[in-house]
């Protein structure tokens, strides 16, 4: 007969409740287990603590280890491991050390002729920790310290400035909180936003991607007038660095950016004019990963939102058959957003000479397939839709089969 053994109510964590493994304690005087807390902070933004419900401040994205807690709850799982299965707790991960980053910090103020120096040293920190974001209170003035250097250090003469580099790498480890990131807009917003399209044109690769991972926090926290008033430049440097041989990675990255800004305001006829359109059709043609295959697709439907982006399209020799080539090829998501930007051009920008095409490149034949197939009603409904809207040009093609006329008369 098995014996359960009942674990002391004070060594569960009152959010997942369970066995705590790295228990916090935050400014309520409640203890936690940091995965539980960091997830209810960071991840899932709250303001408040789970048990008490007061309102927290800046201070409690520092941790406090319970130290007496840990030894007890590790005393207790060793007492009970041989009779009840319990094993002793893993060692926690090795936190970032604050206080240095403070020292560092204050240093690189008193001595600017050693900037680098110290910035360097906060990179090493912060990359070396086993955390995945390092976190930092408000009133550190680590986030307006790097800042600055970043505003300071940008400039047009084609390369970053090494001290810039090491502060926008510093910055990328910081968990920002929204309060910090809506603060940095409203203080340098147009600065800041042109240092980051800077490092977007001239920097390294791992510059890049940390600058592109900025935009994002910022554009995130930012109201639909902010993010409407985008700077064309940034469709231009995103098409820059998609044009170039960049890695899944950047640019997968990349298109996210764009994806979360392009349909406020005029965004949409922004990328259209940016070039992006041909960019992405260039990019589809070989590209065989489903991830990057999707963004693609969606945000080339985002930008046939607007006749500009439907322009851009049809006049691309391979437009409208790759978006086709991609149906039933990649994922349920790409098949959708590929029929959805072929509805789009067949609803507002069918010309006759658009409508051949699709004969003639096969587009009606794979649209014909979709219907034919298990896919997603919805999605099957848009191709009924796209073929009734011109059937009287398609009816009599040979790529329609007999059968499926004699199913659908309106076709």
């Amino acid at each position: 007969m098995e014996i359960e053994t009942e674990v002391p109510s004070h060594f569960l964590c009152p959010i997942s409740m369970q066995l705590m493994k790295d228990p916090v304690t935050i400014s309520t005087g409640i203890t936690y287990d940091k995965e539980s807390i960091e997830r209810w902070l960071f991840t899932c933004k709250k303001s408040t603590c789970p048990v008490t419900k007061q309102t927290l401040c800046d201070i409690d994205i520092y941790l406090t280890p319970n130290h007496t807690l840990r030894r007890l709850i590790q005393s207790w799982c060793t007492k009970n491991s041989i009779d009840h299965g319990l094993y002793p707790l893993p060692s926690p991960k090795k936190p970032v050390d604050r206080y240095q980053i403070i020292k560092l910090l204050n240093d690189a103020k008193r001595y600017p002729q050693k900037q680098i120096k110290y910035l360097k040293k906060m990179r090493s920190i912060v990359q070396a920790s086993n955390e995945s974001k390092m976190c930092m209170d408000a009133g550190s003035g680590l986030v307006e310290f790097l800042t600055m250097i970043i505003l300071k250090e940008s400039n047009d003469n084609g390369f970053v400035s090494e001290a810039s580099d090491e502060a926008l790498t510093v910055l990328h480890h910081i968990q920002c909180t929204d309060f910090q990131l809506r603060k940095l807009v409203h203080q340098n917003e147009s600065a800041f936003f042109n240092a980051l399209l800077h490092v977007m044109r001239s920097g390294s690769v791992q510059s890049r991607l940390n600058a592109i991972t900025l935009l994002r926090s910022l554009f995130k926290v930012m109201n639909p007038t902010q993010i409407a008033s985008a700077s064309p430049l940034l469709f231009n440097e995103t098409v820059r660095i998609l044009k170039k041989d960049v890695s899944q990675k950047t640019l997968k990255l990349s298109l996210e950016l764009v994806v979360d800004i392009v349909r406020w305001g005029r965004n949409r006829i922004k990328a259209a004019e940016s070039g992006m359109v041909s960019v992405l059709v260039e990019l589809l043609i070989d590209n065989t990963d489903r991830r990057g295959c999707e963004l693609m697709l969606v945000t080339l439907e985002q930008i046939c939102r607007c006749a500009e982006g439907r322009a851009k399209l049809v006049e691309h020799g391979a437009g409208v058959a790759i978006v086709s080539k991609k149906i039933l090829r990649v994922s349920h998501l790409a098949s959708d957003r590929a029929v959805r930007i072929l509805c789009l051009v067949c609803r507002f920008s069918a010309t006759y000479k658009v409508v051949q095409e699709m004969i003639e490149v096969g587009v009606v034949s794979k649209l014909c397939l979709m219907i034919q197939v298990e896919c997603n009603e919805r999605t099957k409904e848009r191709v009924k839709q796209i073929l009734t809207l011109h059937s009287g040009v398609w009816k009599d093609a040979s790529c329609i089969p007999a059968h499926l006329l004699s199913s659908y008369p309106s076709l």
